[in-house]
């Protein structure tokens, strides 16, 4: 017998004009997702090879050096990508809670983990009054979710829920991991960038590339790839909001999905939105992983330029059109 107070999603070819359909945006964020995943990496080859071609590396050795080059990036990424969550942890300065001690929290954690099918997560509370949350881990089997203790405050049961549907599902949906593949990413371009421009600070590059390749060709080559590495990490920066931007709108999607009630993630949004206290424990490292935008008394142009997040009103109304 159906219970006529959960919504349901309609059947393909049966929504409303205006209306959004949960598995539409579920799989066009995952499509855009893959799309920039793909690209950040062509533009990390691309730069890479540039800069090898600027300091002298011939086509002959370059499959050799690219592949030694190679090794020490998967080294550098393989070590930040397994002490993220640590360090993660370590900044936001939350503390483990059992559900003995944090009961509605941790139970409606695990009922939404068992309702998905996914391992328990570790929980965490972070003792701010503004409320907020995000999900870390490496996959849903090392995965953590943390709350503010101004989210389980200000928050209705079911709006709380909500908002551990919303983190849930980026662990479903390994977003998690994701997350934590493009920081590090970000992280090796500017890196790679911070190299090459110190580098070419001294003069070597320049040298070393007039005197094997000669000419006209080894200026181009430098000038291409110090332009290169001076925008290669804002362009980074910009692939990994855009990510984040699609991971969101993804989230809420299978947020509200899991819990059958986007009108309680779209009000949990708009209290956050409202709730004018600043996270303080939140940073521009960190800031991508929470469900709003915690740094808000840094607002600006620019912050608002580069923001990881995409328009809380644009989520609210997605969320009551589904």
């Amino acid at each position: 017998m159906s219970d006529a107070s959960q919504p349901s999603v309609p059947p393909p070819g049966s929504a409303v004009a205006g209306s959004v359909l949960v598995y539409d945006r579920i799989g066009k964020n995952k499509r855009q997702t893959w799309l920039l995943m793909i690209l950040f990496v062509l533009f990390i080859a691309a730069l890479v090879a540039v800069i090898l071609l600027a300091v002298g590396v011939g086509p002959t050795t370059m499959p050799p050096v690219l592949g030694i080059v190679g090794v020490l990036l998967i080294g550098y990424a393989l070590i930040s990508y397994y002490a993220s969550t640590s360090v993660v942890l370590g900044i936001s300065g939350a503390h483990e809670v059992t559900k003995e001690e944090e009961w509605e929290f941790v139970r409606r954690v695990e009922n939404l983990s068992i309702g998905a099918g996914l391992p328990m997560p570790r929980t965490w509370v972070l003792e701010d009054s503004a409320p907020n949350a995000f999900a870390t881990g490496r996959d849903p089997y090392h995965s953590h979710v943390v709350a503010t203790r101004g989210l389980l405050d200000k928050l209705e049961p079911i709006e709380l829920e909500g908002v551990i549907a919303h983190e849930m599902s980026h662990i479903g949906n390994y977003d998690i991991r994701t997350m934590t593949v493009v920081t590090v990413l970000v992280g090796l371009v500017a890196l790679i960038s911070d190299f090459f421009l110190r580098y070419t600070m001294f003069g070597a590059g320049s040298r070393r590339g007039s005197r094997d390749q000669g000419g006209n060709a080894a200026i181009v080559y430098l000038v291409i790839a110090i332009v290169g590495a001076i925008l290669a990490p804002l362009i980074a920066q910009i692939i990994r909001m855009a990510i984040s931007r699609n991971r969101e709108y993804l989230a809420d999607a299978s947020g509200a999905l899991l819990c059958r009630n986007p009108g309680a993630l779209a009000r949990a949004l708009e209290k956050i939105s409202d709730d004018t206290e600043p996270l303080e424990a939140a940073n521009k490292a960190t800031a991508h992983l929470y469900i709003a935008n915690p740094l808000k008394d840094h607002e600006s142009f620019l912050n608002n330029l580069f923001d990881t997040h995409p328009p809380i009103e644009e989520r609210i109304k997605i969320l009551r059109s589904m």
